[in-house]
């Protein structure tokens, strides 16, 4: 009997990808939407709100002959991710939902959900990919970039336990983002050309400060936005306080201790106080500065 795999639908062209090999390999795929939120305030026009989403979704799994499911995670993603997303900015931390997103909900709650549904595995369309190591006879699974070096979201899934690993599976890690594309395209899927989300995990594309004030007073800090050109960059520097960088348009390249990473359109990232950080710009770029300096 094939084995069973729940796939995230989320409306986009990587999850319907992610369907669509699974089912190529011989899986018993089923397609799984999460509602995780309900409230717009905060959120800007045009940023494919759930609702939107989930028919997509649907027409993706009627296209790729295969059940749909709906599951409604509100009332726990607010908890564990909205909740402690304002606690923290509070306390003048700068937190990354899209890491806790990942642990809570789609690695927990969903995979349960799954589980309870009689999945033996839960797939994503994360560009990253999985491996297996064995050390004095035990099995431990790893976490690895995937192949496509300007899409890679292995950094958003950092904080997976082993036993959340075990039975997670990333279909579209080895493939360019281009081909994911070139894909769904000849597959005639509704999600082909449709934009990548951006914004916080399952909120959408938010006004952040408008977001934040709904439960936190006003603190003494900066929002800032910057634009580069390419060949621009800030030399590498400290700062007292925690700062959050998004990327809103464009490709940043983000030094942090020595490490570089890559942010594309609607990724974030987190600029610890004291930390060594630079930024240079590959190509045109704009993003979001987020810092905090009042004491609590």
């Amino acid at each position: 009997m094939a084995k069973k795999v729940i796939v995230g639908l989320s409306g986009g062209v990587d999850s319907s990808v992610a369907a669509h090999l699974l089912k190529m390999q011989g899986y018993d795929v089923h397609g799984m939407f999460m509602i995780n939120w309900h409230d717009t305030a905060g959120t800007l026009s045009g940023s494919c709100p759930w609702e939107e989403d989930i028919i997509i979704a649907e027409l993706v799994a009627r296209r790729l002959q295969i059940p749909f499911h709906k599951i409604d995670l509100s009332e726990a993603y607010r908890k564990r991710v909205v909740d402690y997303l304002f606690s923290e900015y509070k306390q003048g931390h700068t937190p990354n939902p899209d890491v806790l997103c990942n642990r809570e909900i789609k690695f927990d709650l969903f995979a349960d959900a799954a589980f309870n549904l009689g999945a033996d595995y839960v797939a994503t369309g994360h560009y990253c990919r999985k491996d297996e190591i064995v050390i004095d006879s035990e099995k431990y699974y790893c976490l690895l970039a995937g192949n496509d070096k300007d899409k890679d979201q292995s950094y958003f899934l950092c904080q997976l336990s082993q036993r959340q690993l075990s039975t997670a599976l990333f279909p579209i890690g080895h493939l360019q983002k281009s081909e994911v594309r070139r894909i769904a395209s000849e597959l005639n899927l509704p999600t082909a050309t449709r934009k990548d989300s951006q914004g916080i995990c399952f909120v959408g594309k938010v006004d952040l400060p408008v977001f934040l004030q709904q439960q936190l007073e006003k603190k003494t800090g900066n929002i800032s936005l910057f634009a580069f050109d390419k060949g621009q960059s800030l030399s590498e520097h400290t700062a007292p306080f925690d700062a959050l960088v998004q990327v809103l348009e464009g490709t940043a390249e983000i030094q942090i201790n020595k490490v570089a990473y890559k942010l594309n359109n609607g990724e974030s990232i987190i600029m610890p106080a004291n930390i060594p950080h630079a930024v240079n710009a590959a190509e045109r770029f704009k993003m979001l500065l987020t810092m905090i300096k009042e004491p609590i």
